[in-house]
């Protein structure tokens, strides 16, 4: 199963994708991260999926990552007696507290504290931002606000509050539900929407003990102001455009996706860039210019992942959407621009053996033209080093976790094997040369670059290096 490329791709699974033969064919065409989307299905939808594809994986004898992704405090309004209502600009609408159906005049809006937090002059978008409404009066109960655009909303539609922080939990009961049954299940990744601040991640990886990695989503504004902290406190990032899209003004997306690509590969943990990448393709087998383009952009960008969501979980095309996506990343990495912008962006390293050994494997494999580098970790941070200078040769990570191989599907050019045990350097040399052509890395006559830490089995201990010619 060696990809022809080094960026991943995550598929959501869905509707459109809940079969086995359609997961298999999905990670067959490309697929190397099974998203499972909390904000729908059951436990037992999920639980099935997930039990499909650790099936595929055996199949295969090729790890797949499993990411569950929930929900967390989605805003939403309530439902209409008619079951949506037109608007016209200028026109008054009052959002309260009441549960029963609305009308012209008035709308549930389920969230007192956000009605606490909001007063005269905000603004409110709806519908992803195709409703904009300005809040002219409010009471202990309700909103009153006035409709600057828009010419319908329907029941229970999204909406978002530019520039205020919410004082609403990142995890709702539903979600700490969801996130115990993920964890039983045995995923890889709890993807934690609508973080706001340091306290928020810090308050799941509380709750996942270490059970899983935390995937955090970029949705808000104000957690672009505690980037640094948070990446910290993280194990990998999620840039979900659509949300963030709607909080910043769009003519600021593509600067703020620049920055954040980079910052999370300098920190050496994985970036996914996410939402609305083949949109189009949830009715059409083919994608927009304007899509692949921003596919390439994220790539060209340095990005670990490119996700789709809604195309091939409940798209109709959901294998072409796949087949195209894989075909746009191998094109861009493909170009000699794309090996420039890598190469010219080396992230910082600190004075320590482990990053000196691992810049040394990436200047070493690109001098003697080596078709791997091999590393040899326990806990997935000596391959995520390697990772963060986006060497143009596979990164085979071999490691006795299965765990741990399969986190590391979500990142740049990463091909997992799990093993046994391994005594020393020399077995280590053996097994990266036997596997390397086990895995179809390599060739009678190639060569490798392997890095490994001695003594076996402690993390960050990496300090040995060596070229290993395959026999």
């Amino acid at each position: 199963m060696r990809r022809s490329r080094q960026t991943k791709i995550v598929g959501t699974l869905g509707p459109a994708s809940s079969s086995k033969a359609m997961i298999r064919t999905l990670f067959e065409t490309g697929v190397d991260t099974f998203r499972l989307n909390f904000s729908h299905g059951t436990h037992a939808d999920h639980k099935e999926r997930l039990k499909f594809i650790r099936e595929i994986e055996k199949e295969f004898n090729h790890p797949i990552g499993v990411i569950a992704d929930m929900q967390g405090p989605k805003l939403r309004v309530g439902k209409f007696k008619n079951g949506k209502i037109d608007l016209e600009k200028g026109m008054s609408l009052r959002f309260d507290l009441d549960e029963t159906e609305g009308n012209e005049k008035r709308v549930n809006l389920p969230h007192p504290e956000i009605i606490e937090a909001l007063n005269p002059g905000d603004h409110i978008l709806l519908d992803d931002g195709k409703v904009r409404v300005r809040v002219t009066d409010k009471g202990e109960d309700f909103l009153q606000v006035e409709i600057e655009t828009g010419a319908k909303l329907s029941n229970n539609k999204g909406f978002n509050v530019p520039g205020v922080v919410l004082p609403i939990a990142a995890l709702t009961e539903k979600d700490k539900i969801d996130l115990e049954a993920a964890l039983d299940m045995g995923v890889d990744w709890i993807a934690q929407s609508f973080v706001q601040k340091p306290e928020d991640v810090q308050l799941a990886q509380d709750l996942i003990q270490g059970r899983a990695k935390l995937m955090i989503k970029l949705e808000k504004p104000s957690a672009l102001d505690y980037l640094d902290e948070m990446i910290d406190l993280a194990d990998g990032v999620m840039l979900a455009r659509g949300d963030l899209g709607v909080e910043i003004p769009p003519e600021r997306v593509p600067s703020v996706q620049k920055h954040v690509v980079k910052t999370v590969r300098h920190a050496g943990k994985p970036i996914v860039v996410a939402t609305q990448m083949l949109e189009s393709m949830i009715e059409n087998a083919r994608p927009t210019r304007a899509e692949a383009s921003d596919v390439a952009t994220a790539v060209y960008d340095g990005t670990d992942a490119v996700m789709l969501s809604a195309e091939t979980a409940a798209g109709d095309y959901p294998i072409e959407a796949v087949r195209i996506m894989d075909r746009i990343c191998e094109t861009t990495e493909a170009d000699p621009y794309y090996r420039t912008i890598m190469n010219a962006d080396h992230p910082r390293s600190s004075a320590t053996p482990s990053d000196a050994i691992t810049n040394a494997a990436d200047q070493v494999a690109q001098t003697v033209g080596a078709t791997c580098i091999t590393t040899f970790t326990t806990s997935g941070s000596t391959t995520l080093r390697a990772c963060r200078h986006r060497p143009p040769m596979p990164i085979m990570c071999l490691t006795t976790n299965n765990q741990v191989a399969r986190q590391l599907c979500v990142s740049y050019g990463v091909h997992g094997v799990h093993v046994d045990y391994v005594n020393d350097f020399r077995e280590a040399v053996a097994a990266g040369i036997k596997l390397a052509k086990e895995q179809d890395l390599a060739k009678k006559g190639d060569l490798l670059v392997i890095t490994a830490g001695v003594p076996f089995g402690e993390t960050g201990t990496t300090n040995n290096l060596r070229v290993a010619i395959v026999d």
